[in-house]
């Protein structure tokens, strides 16, 4: 019986520090419907795939994050890891009758690793275009809004190009590669105005 109880008291410790650290759950399909495009200093994102992490998590319609299944396998990137925290900009979708992949607008934002179903707020600073098997793949580039959780100082593209050349030329040969050589064409980069355009042109 005591040490049932000790295992008990474990078990609650350990949990209260769990909430403690991560204090933002795997949200519902509910939460993301409500949840609106801006939150208080930036706009929101949905992290499904955080930085330095390989495995392709996506949201499903019950909230649940799982693993992209290819060939009834989850999907590890067999490449290096995700240089960013990526996932979605919530009331957002890139409609295909509009040359869009029907999904919502993919966010990489530079910064240290957040669990999955974080909602970050984020400002963005560039757009990165692709075409992805003959489809358009935008991705917007992005970086905390709360500046101290910026790992790097960059708040437009011209610092961003200037400063940090090589971190832009990472994420481009990123994309590039991790599905494969060949299959992902960058069409090129613009500017934070592009950006704030991009993400207005799919707003639901």
């Amino acid at each position: 019986m005591k040490q049932m109880y000790r295992v008990t008291i474990f078990l609650l410790i350990i949990s209260t520090f769990a909430c403690k650290r991560d204090n933002k759950p795997t949200i519902t399909m509910i939460d993301v419907k409500k949840l609106p495009l801006r939150g208080e200093k930036g706009f929101n994102a949905i992290v499904e795939v955080p930085a330095g992490t390989n495995r392709k998590l996506e949201i499903q319609p019950d909230g649940q994050f799982v693993a992209e299944q290819v060939e009834g396998k989850a999907r590890v990137v067999n490449f290096l890891p995700y240089p960013g925290n990526y996932g979605f900009i919530p009331s957002t979708l890139m409609d295909e009758a509009r040359g869009g992949d029907g999904d919502a607008l993919d966010v990489i934002i530079i910064a240290e690793t957040v669990a999955v179903g974080t909602v970050q707020e984020f400002i963005p600073i560039a757009v990165l275009k692709m075409i992805d098997e003959g489809e358009n793949d935008t991705k917007i580039i992005g970086v905390p809004a709360d500046p101290a959780l910026r790992v790097i100082r960059a708040t437009n593209f011209e610092q961003f190009l200037l400063e940090y050349d090589a971190a832009k030329r990472i994420i481009e040969t990123w994309f590039v590669h991790y599905q494969g050589y060949g299959t992902v064409q960058v069409l090129g980069w613009e500017d934070e105005k592009a950006a704030l355009a991009e993400i207005e042109k799919w707003v639901l």
